[in-house]
């Protein structure tokens, strides 16, 4: 979900090509295949957990379908720093990770939630309680929930962002339900007895939740399959930044710049702080935010450092960024590692806090200075390691760059406007 302005970073090389440019981003595709693999790997295992929960429903086998939900964020949260910079990911990154979602239009919601807006008329549509629904005015047949109904007539439907029927998000809603703790402790409480069936069953439907939750499942595996093999040999993502070196590094600090500046600090965490809003949470419903943030910055950190730690502990790794930025202002090198072995350290500050028991709600809450100072020092780490790379592009780039930025950094004032 964007909600961002765009920032200008001119370079003021001439277009010459360095030595160690081809390298560098071979490697950079390498470990871009290497981790939607392991994306895609995981998401597998969510869908075996999936359809072993829809078959035989228990407190074992939702806790098991959660469990699987957020190892499978791990890979994927590294592959972020694969957007922006590559049009072929950020055309399709919506499918998988859009948030944050009106999650009415997806299933039954608490009376606390509201209804239809006219920013969002479909906000409590509900297709998991609605076997016919109209959309625009046209009547649809939802008897079926399959992963063309989710993809091609709910996601975005009436050309809303918060439209979102697809992806880690529904999957994740679907799984815990509405966190209705605010910012206090507590993530969504969803029961297995919502997918029983016969009198059983919570929250009505529940063969078509699990319909819902099957057909969600089985798009984001082949949506990670397709992008898998646009980073595979041959594939267009890997053939296009290895045709152009130059506009590879180009594209490399561009991802690099825009995750850390205003998708991760802006958009992700200064402006749920500034609203004290758990709705602004990238993963609300699990409360699994804080390992999101923090593989997002190891993201950063792997294409930087060029290297990538798979799923199964084997190691891909390769000439980097950081070489190639050494071999032209070895200073610049070394401060630009030290911000982004910052800013994983402060994120990492996050994770362990949340993991001891003070959740990233409860850090988002009106007057919580331990959680504003958690966040904040990660955000003034991720802005600090920007400019850094900002100073970088002038050195390895003569191409002009575009940053994500935010108005919770660029324009605060806008935000309660």
């Amino acid at each position: 979900m964007k909600r961002m302005m765009t920032a200008v970073i001119a370079a003021a090389l001439p277009a010459t090509a360095f030595a160690g440019e081809a390298e560098v981003v071979t490697n950079y595709a390498n470990i871009a295949e290497a981790t939607y693999g392991d994306a895609l790997i995981k998401a597998q295992e969510l869908d075996a957990a999936i359809a072993d929960l829809i078959a035989n429903p228990s407190e074992h086998t939702l806790l098991a379908a959660k469990t699987a939900w957020i190892a499978a964020r791990v890979p994927y949260q590294q592959s972020e720093v694969f957007r922006f910079g590559n049009p072929i990911v950020d055309d399709w990154e919506g499918k998988v990770n859009a948030w944050p979602l009106d999650e009415g239009l997806i299933d039954y919601v608490d009376g606390s939630y509201g209804g239809a807006t006219d920013e969002n008329p479909l906000a409590v549509l509900n297709v998991i309680a609605n076997p016919t629904i109209e959309i625009s005015g046209e009547e649809i047949d939802a008897t079926e929930i399959t992963p063309e109904l989710l993809a091609e007539t709910l996601h975005e439907a009436d050309e809303v962002e918060a439209n979102v029927s697809t992806g880690y998000h529904a999957i994740e809603f679907l799984l815990w339900g509405q966190d209705l703790n605010g910012t206090d402790h507590g993530a969504g409480a969803r029961s297995y007895t919502d997918y029983l069936t016969g009198d059983e069953c919570t929250g009505g439907n529940c063969d078509r939740r699990g319909q819902y939750l099957t057909a969600a499942s089985k798009l984001l595996v082949s949506d990670l399959e397709y992008m898998v093999a646009q980073w595979s040999e041959g594939g267009e993502a890997r053939e296009t930044v290895l045709a152009d070196p130059a506009a590879g590094v180009t594209a490399m600090l561009t991802g690099m710049g825009s995750l850390s500046y205003g998708e991760q600090a802006g958009e992700r965490m200064k402006l749920g702080l500034m609203l004290n809003d758990p709705e602004e949470e990238h993963d609300c419903f699990s409360d699994n935010t804080h390992n999101s943030h923090f593989y997002d910055g190891v993201g950063i950190h792997n294409v930087y450092t060029g290297q990538y730690v798979r799923v199964d502990g084997t190691l891909v790794k390769g000439e980097s960024l950081e070489d190639l930025l050494a071999s032209k202002d070895p200073a610049l090198a070394a401060d630009l590692t030290a911000a982004v072995d910052h800013s994983v350290a402060e994120l990492g500050q996050i994770k362990a806090a949340a993991e001891a028991g003070f959740s990233y709600d409860q850090m988002l809450g009106r007057g919580n200075e331990a959680g504003e100072e958690l966040i904040m020092t990660a955000v003034d780490a991720l802005v600090a390691q920007t400019r850094v790379i900002e100073r970088a592009v002038a050195v390895l780039t003569a191409s002009e760059i575009e940053v994500e930025g935010s108005d919770s950094l660029d324009n605060p004032e806008a935000v309660f406007q």
